[in-house]
């Protein structure tokens, strides 16, 4: 009249373990299909750990969250300069939130200094926010475009005729 449940027993029999398994493999098939081109979801964002310092410049597409020490220039999609992080250089992104100390110009369409930032350097921005207790020395502008101000030329890209000997006659 009773007889055992399968969830009691304690585990499954050698003919019962190979059945699951075939259609499990052949489900999986048609996900090989699946092409690597395709839009993912989004992705992480680049994390610069508190004990860690770069000498140099980074550039992304992505989102970075410094909460160490960078000497040099940093252009990113997302920019968060955590509580203990010093950055001293440009940074340029679209999204900047400082919580941390910044030396130097920060140039972004929405611009965020939280109650903890530092910022000593101009701010160029098409939208600004700043909380109270933020300290800030610098000049504060407003472009349409801030991005795009400051992307001069390198200087390879002007061409100086090499002097020869027939041009000082």
């Amino acid at each position: 009249m009773f007889s055992k449940s399968r969830i009691n027993e304690p585990g499954p029999k050698a003919g019962e373990t190979d059945k699951p398994k075939a259609p499990e493999a052949s489900m999986t098939k048609p996900s090989m299909d699946f092409t690597p081109s395709a839009p993912k979801g989004k992705v992480a964002a680049s994390v610069l750990s508190a004990d860690l310092t770069v000498v140099g410049n980074l550039r992304t597409t992505g989102d970075v969250q410094v909460e160490g020490t960078v000497e040099g220039d940093i252009r990113a999609h997302l920019l968060t300069v955590g509580e203990t992080a010093t950055i001293r250089g440009e940074i340029v992104a679209d999204d900047i939130v400082v919580n941390g100390r910044v030396i130097g110009r920060v140039r972004g369409l929405k611009v965020r200094l939280t109650s903890t930032a530092r910022v000593e350097g101009d701010i160029i921005h098409k939208t600004i926010a700043i909380e109270s207790g933020a300290h800030f020395e610098g000049s504060v502008q407003r472009q349409d475009d801030p991005l795009a101000n400051g992307r001069t030329p390198a200087p390879q890209s002007r061409i100086v005729p090499p002097a020869s000997a027939s041009e000082d006659v």
